[in-house]
């Protein structure tokens, strides 16, 4: 045998391994009836998207800005998200015809209204929006 033996068994036990695993996790994440369970029933709802990108005031994406989403006739926010690392966020609404305000959750001068734009939805669409940071 070589010196390689002992690392060449620790893989080959780590593959068996990952063969008697995989199989199992499979099943067990398949239902086991015909029906859908309820998760799987929320992921299949309709909805409309409104994805974004935070700019800073140089242009570049922002990461971690802290997103609220609401609809336009009403005060509190509904929906929440936080910025990538691209300045990239995405929020699932219900479809249908209804005007939101979304909103860059930051500290602003006293006198000065936090970034936000309006985001129309009319049905299960996407809407791609860009919040400027201008401070």
């Amino acid at each position: 045998m070589t010196t390689n033996s002992p690392r060449l068994a620790i893989v080959a036990a780590f593959t068996l391994l990952a063969m008697l695993v995989c199989p199992g996790v499979g099943a067990v994440a398949s239902p086991r009836h015909h029906g859908h369970s309820s998760a799987q029933k929320n992921l299949e709802k309709d909805y409309a998207l409104i994805y974004g990108t935070v700019w800073g005031a140089n242009n570049y994406p922002v990461y971690g800005v802290h997103i609220k989403v609401r609809r336009a006739n009403e005060k509190k926010a509904r929906w929440e998200a936080y910025s990538d690392h691209a300045g990239e966020f995405a929020v699932r609404v219900p479809p249908g015809k209804v005007d939101y305000i979304v909103w860059a959750d930051i500290k602003v001068p006293k006198g000065k209204a936090k970034p936000q734009v309006a985001v129309h939805i009319e049905d299960d669409e996407r809407q791609d929006i860009a919040l400027h940071l201008t401070q």
